[in-house]
């Protein structure tokens, strides 16, 4: 293309935004006072300095970064883009998730985690985002059949999940029936990469001794996991640093980690993030960034 073709192609293209800016009713304006304007519209006077409506207000009138003074308190990035949202009690309701689907914009979490049938919502809600939709699959025991898991896999992913939470078959692991556990597993890992989707192995830590702990991340990687987590929060207990440690030893550099389950402040997701992890279940999670806005910034692994 020559340089006067490209400067035409780039004039029309100009004219086609300013169309439909015109077309979408944001005024040509050369300032940014409309924007104020916007935004009064739907202000509270209630910001405390950190007003997240403001700046996703901005954000959707087509910025897409942001630079504040003394406007917005700092949170902490790092720690937001590595937390599934989570929200899977059996009473959610659908205005509950579309709150979840809200703050997960609006703080740039990595994923809502949510069960399989609120899915379709939340893959809509999301689609123009950078938020992913994860899902549980054989939640909370572990215990349906392998054909079963896999079903529920390729359902969700039809339906718009991008990653899935598997519970591994625990009572199974415990009779020590390793290639049950280890197909199980497989067969989810298998469609979830067929169709484009990461796999994570809820191992279920509290339930497990140590030996146990190693075995469950020892067969989940060799099955292909992408990721191995600690916790339905169904069953007990919850993440804890030392499980976060043994299962970083046991499957090294290459795989997440995911720690679930109690993770409800900053400083318990910073010792996981120490620990290893790689990712972060929570259900607190805006308090979990918000309270990052006077800690050092984490350095999180991978």
């Amino acid at each position: 293309m020559s340089p006067t073709d490209l400067e035409k192609l780039i004039e029309s293209i100009a004219a086609e935004l300013w169309s439909r800016m015109h077309a979408g009713g944001i005024p040509a304006r050369s300032d940014s006072s409309w924007i104020d304007d916007r935004i009064s519209q739907e202000c509270t006077a209630e910001c405390r300095g950190d007003c997240s409506v403001k700046a996703h207000k901005i954000l959707d009138c087509g910025a897409d970064r942001i630079s504040t003074c003394s406007g917005m308190s700092c949170i902490d990035q790092g720690i937001a883009h590595v937390i599934d949202h989570t929200l899977l009690k059996p009473d959610a309701t659908e205005d509950q998730i579309r709150r979840l689907c809200e703050e997960a914009r609006t703080f740039q979490f990595a994923s809502v985690c949510i069960n399989p049938n609120w899915v379709k919502l939340c893959a809509r809600l999301l689609k123009d985002s950078c938020v992913k939709v994860a899902t549980v699959v054989g939640f909370p025991l572990g215990a349906t059949l392998p054909s079963v898991k896999t079903y529920e896999a390729k359902q969700a992913i039809c339906l718009g999940a991008d990653e899935v939470d598997m519970v591994m078959n625990v009572g199974a692991l415990k009779s020590r029936q390793y290639t049950l556990v280890e197909e199980d597993i497989a067969g989810v890992v298998d469609v979830c990469h067929r169709y484009g989707a990461i796999t994570k192995v809820i191992i279920e830590t509290f339930l497990l001794n140590d030996e146990e702990k190693i075995k469950a991340c020892t067969l989940a990687k060799a099955a292909g996991a992408d990721f191995v987590k600690t916790s339905t929060g169904f069953s007990g207990g919850g993440a804890t640093a030392k499980d976060i440690e043994l299962m970083r030893r046991v499957v090294g550099p290459d795989i997440g980690i995911k720690a679930s389950g109690g993770v409800r402040t900053f400083e318990d997701a910073r010792q996981m993030v120490e620990a290893g992890a790689t990712r972060i279940g929570a259900s607190a999670s805006v308090k979990i960034v918000e309270g990052s806005r006077h800690s050092p910034e984490l350095k999180i692994q991978g």
